[in-house]
């Protein structure tokens, strides 16, 4: 039986209810030991993900990359070919550029930039600055914020943090502004009931703490081997303590014995509803834990956001992202065999032209 379930309340007789609180103490409860569970698996498969993604993914990324570059010279020596009318050359252009681009993001490759240059008016970084100062100047005209000069903005990341600092301080001056043009209201009954509960639960907390340093104080053991395994358990009680982990603390209470089962089975109402109260917040914090873990993963490995990837079938997420590329670089073997049939190429860039026409007019 693990420690949970041993804090977990039972009915103190046969047949009788456990109260509301009771009831929601053992929700709660459980709620976190499952999403620590979740947590610890998110770690631990993370790791091993990332090793299969550079023994899978990575050596397939790779290849494509070669592939789709390939396809891009291929597209440019068709270029140099005589036979093609005005618009199949614009659409060629403008499937070179476009892969090209893709290629190039984040990559530094002199001769493909010198393709991407060749069909068009600008190389690669002047194009890209462009469109970040577009999109700057959208995102001052959507906000109303002033965003600086387009030489301060050189990427993405000083884009978003430079909103993110305008954001910031627009938000502090109007908290600024409404403290000196409004007195402070006299706070509502509710404000003050909820802020004497969480007095009362931070009190709980806080009488707990003292019991755990009182019974483990390393420097009131004589015996070094029980002093190493106090000082072991006041560094966990600290830790717990500092992060407002009410569990935790129970957990250690029961571990050296200060309280048994039938503790929490007994303590008031009241004193259940402030353990509730720290409870629900270590639910929250927990919750907000994994979802940031997944964003971190989903950004590392570029997965699509979705919501609750589950950390245990990260391997069906692999084998799913091995048969995405494997899927990709069969296109580019498909398209590479296409261009070596004049009258296919002509038929293949027909309807390549009406996917960039649907494109232009968002027909997805």
């Amino acid at each position: 039986m693990s420690r949970i379930d041993a804090l977990r309340v039972r009915p103190r007789e046969a047949g009788k209810a456990l109260t509301p609180e009771q009831k929601r103490f053992n929700s709660l409860i459980r709620q976190i030991e499952q999403a620590r569970e979740t947590l610890a698996t998110w770690h631990e498969n993370t790791a091993l993900y990332r090793q299969a993604h550079v023994q899978v993914v990575q050596p397939l990324q790779t290849s494509l990359i070669a592939a789709r570059r390939e396809w891009v010279f291929a597209l440019d020596a068709l270029l140099g070919q005589k036979g093609w009318t005005r618009t199949e050359r614009k659409t060629l252009r403008e499937l070179v550029r476009e892969t090209a681009g893709a290629l190039l993001d984040g990559n530094d490759d002199p001769a493909l930039n010198a393709v991407f240059s060749k069909h068009g008016d600008t190389d690669f970084e002047t194009e890209r600055q462009q469109m970040l100062h577009a999109m700057k100047d959208l995102t001052e005209a959507m906000t109303g914020l002033d965003l600086g000069d387009n030489d301060d903005i050189r990427t993405d990341a000083d884009l978003l943090q430079r909103l993110h600092e305008e954001m910031e301080a627009q938000a502090a001056q109007a908290e600024a502004e409404r403290a000196t043009k409004k007195p402070r209201r006299r706070k509502t009954a509710a404000q003050q009931r909820r802020e004497a509960e969480e007095q009362q639960a931070t009190q709980s907390i806080r009488e707990i703490f003292r019991k755990l340093a009182s019974a483990l104080h390393p420097d009131r053991e004589t015996d070094p081997n029980e002093r190493d395994v106090k000082t072991e358990l006041m560094q966990q009680v600290n830790r717990a303590y500092a992060a407002n982990d009410l569990l935790s603390l129970l957990e250690l209470q029961l571990r050296i014995e200060q309280v048994d089962a039938s503790h929490i089975a007994n303590a008031s109402a009241e004193r259940l509803k402030h353990y509730n109260k720290v409870l629900s917040e270590q639910v929250a914090e927990l919750k907000g834990e994994i979802a940031r873990v997944e964003s971190g993963f989903c950004f590392e490995f570029r997965v699509e956001p979705r919501w609750g990837i589950n950390p245990r079938k990260l391997g069906a997420l692999l084998e799913q992202s091995a048969r995405h590329l494997r899927a990709g670089m069969a296109e580019v073997q498909r398209d590479m065999r296409i261009l070596t049939d004049a009258a296919a190429t002509k038929s293949w860039l027909k309807r390549q032209r009406e996917l960039l026409r649907e494109a232009d007019f968002g027909f997805f």
